[in-house]
């Protein structure tokens, strides 16, 4: 299936040719998990090389904040785990994991939030973040914002400072963003909800 119906952000540092090439990897599932659902698989992105250098390019590129006002990356579990760590390697910075609860041995801080059916919690590990260490949050997806939102919650707990948000894709129409309170956000790649 064409992906027609993604934009992507206006990136200086990757030209239009390398934009397109970008989100012809991103593969459109229909049906899954649940018919209805248009699932947005960007796997194929990591397994090319070209594609995950151009990636790396358009998140950097793309970053709310210059690359100077933070100290760590710290994505979420669990696709923030795959863009997290490679955009904190290109940019010289440390990462900090933030884990769904009961996925850490030591001593740990909690956030819980609430879901339409339920709730979850998230995690990181007690000293994970240094006091007054600025830190980028990263995510695959931005949707409803509350898995962003509870990862702020722990990193400013733990004496952090968030001083941004960077998602990869971004679900039109959920206003995921009203949540993470005003703070720098970018969004590399929109799409329907």
């Amino acid at each position: 299936m064409p992906n027609t119906d993604i934009a992507i952000a206006d990136l200086g540092k990757i030209g239009a040719e390398d934009a397109s090439y970008l989100v012809s990897l991103i593969r459109s599932i229909p049906g899954f998990p649940k018919e209805g659902i248009i699932f947005r698989d960007f796997m194929p992105v990591l397994a090319d090389a070209k594609g995950l250098h151009l990636m790396m390019q358009a998140l950097e590129a793309a970053l709310p904040v210059p690359a100077e006002d933070f100290d760590a990356v710290a994505g979420l579990e669990a696709r923030g785990f795959l863009f997290g760590p490679a955009l904190a390697a290109h940019l010289g910075k440390g990462f900090i994991a933030v884990r769904k609860a009961g996925k850490l041995p030591p001593q740990t801080i909690r956030e819980s939030y609430d879901l339409e059916y339920g709730s979850e919690s998230v995690e990181i590990e007690a000293e994970a973040v240094k006091p007054g260490e600025r830190v980028l949050i990263v995510d695959d997806l931005i949707a409803t914002g509350g898995t962003a939102a509870a990862g702020a919650e722990l990193i400013e707990r733990a004496g952090g400072k968030v001083v941004g948000f960077s998602f990869v894709m971004g679900l039109d129409g959920l206003n995921g963003t009203a949540k993470l309170g005003g703070r720098p956000t970018s969004v590399l790649v929109t799409m329907p909800a």
